[in-house]
């Protein structure tokens, strides 16, 4: 298969998913084969401790259109997003997750919306969901702190059913637990055509979620991590050399007035007290110093941002088949 007669990619990452990836391999081939497509679909092992991978081996064994990926461990989702990114070589590239609460049925219209509606990217939104309170509610606050935060208004920015134009994901580097935001960092990067499609959200049917609350918590960490690089990543200056002369020059100007004040005094014939005796001289003394390590750091940040080289893909991939 050559890379130009690829149609779409289907990055599927899967951690401890045996159970599923027949019925969800062979309902991808079947939903391909009605409308014709030239696929291919790429399961990315995130470090199984199950039999995941040697079914991936069996099921390509029988189609040639799956590749698979296999980590030596347990590296997260986002890390098995960018490895198949970087390997998938369809025109549109889909991602959906293999517990078979997404559903392949799906992609033809995915798949239009970025060809013939020129969508750059099209993220899923699981509007009737079938799962407990204690996971909707939650839900509902992280989206709308994401909408608020990024700009980007979507209903359901963690659905793992999206669509994306090959340049897209070609053109962008995810880490760390960066895949929830993935719409927001394409905006940021000049993607802007981003649209959102009600998709049918099915119950598991096999084994059990691998996320807590926690990824709510950290979810809203990353957001924050990301609008920070993404606004000062490049100009670190412009944060801490703010901060920093801001602080310094409020500390210096209280420390200056202490020290005016006493000299008033003493040549007025006033009492007095010592500059040293006078808590805010102290407060004012911190300030200074905070300020000038502030500013160093923006230094430093600058000098880091014009020699660093970004690097992506540092995932140690033990074993690959249909290549």
């Amino acid at each position: 298969m050559t890379q130009s007669a690829v149609q779409i990619s289907v990055v599927v990452p899967l951690y401890n998913e045996d159970e599923s990836l027949p019925e969800l391999s062979e309902w991808i081939a079947q939903v391909m084969r009605d409308n014709n497509f030239t696929y291919e679909i790429l399961f990315i092992d995130d470090g199984s401790r199950d039999n995941s991978w040697q079914v991936i081996e069996t099921l390509s064994l029988t189609n040639p259109h799956i590749r698979g990926f296999r980590f030596v461990r347990n590296y997260g989702k986002t890390a098995a997003l960018q490895t198949g990114f970087q390997a998938a070589r369809g025109d549109v590239i889909i991602t959906m997750d293999a517990d078979l609460q997404d559903s392949p049925d799906e992609i033809p219209e995915l798949y239009q919306m970025i060809t013939a509606e020129k969508y750059d990217l099209v993220s899923g939104w699981k509007k009737k969901r079938y799962d407990p309170i204690t996971k909707t509610i939650p839900t509902k606050i992280y989206n709308a702190a994401t909408r608020g935060i990024s700009g980007v208004v979507l209903h359901d920015f963690n659905c793992g059913l999206k669509a994306y134009r090959k340049d897209v994901v070609k053109n962008i580097t995810i880490y760390g637990e960066m895949h929830r935001y993935i719409p927001v960092i394409a905006k940021w990067n000049g993607f802007l055509r981003i649209g959102e499609k009600v998709v049918q959200h099915r119950a598991r049917k096999y084994g059990h979620t691998k996320f807590g609350l926690e990824r709510f918590i950290f979810g809203f960490l990353d957001l924050l991590s990301i609008a920070f690089v993404n606004k000062f990543g490049r100009r670190p200056m412009h944060l801490f050399g703010s901060l920093g002369t801001l602080m310094f020059f409020l500390g210096s100007v209280i420390a200056f007035w202490l020290l005016g004040k006493k000299i008033y005094n003493i040549y007025h014939l006033q009492p007095y007290r010592n500059v040293t005796e006078n808590p805010l001289f102290f407060l004012a003394l911190v300030a200074i110093m905070v300020g000038s390590q502030l500013f160093l750091a923006g230094f430093l940040g600058e000098l880091f941002v014009k020699q660093s080289v970004s690097k992506s893909g540092d995932y140690t991939i033990s074993d690959r088949v249909g290549m």
